[in-house]
């Protein structure tokens, strides 16, 4: 039986090792695409990061990316600045990629 265990706590370790590093890429996501659309809203760099910020915390609203999209979109349309739902969302794809690239850089 141990030999059970050892694989059972091994798996189990995995598992937390990988939903771990899952909630670090969706989180440093969503950073880069706050950064992303604090540079169309043409914010200072303080603003930047208080609205990257923002941007990570919009996400524990609800599960999935549809709160974070909904704070991009209402963020950037109210800046004046032309978007649309289409380009939020290649945004957070593009971001989600280099946000990967980061973290495996690190590990």
């Amino acid at each position: 039986m141990t030999t059970f265990d050892d694989r059972e706590r091994a798996f189990e370790a995995k598992f937390a090792r990988d939903e771990d590093m899952a909630f670090r890429v969706t989180a440093r996501r969503n950073k880069l695409v706050g950064q992303w659309a604090a540079a169309q809203m043409k914010l200072t760099p303080e603003e930047t990061d208080a609205y990257a910020k923002a941007v990570v915390q919009a996400d524990f609203e609800e599960a999935g990316d549809e709160d974070v999209i909904r704070k991009l979109l209402g963020d950037l349309l109210a800046a004046g600045v032309e978007t649309d739902d289409a380009t939020v969302r290649r945004a957070l794809e593009e971001q989600l990629v280099e946000a990967r690239r980061q973290l495996m850089g690190e590990a």
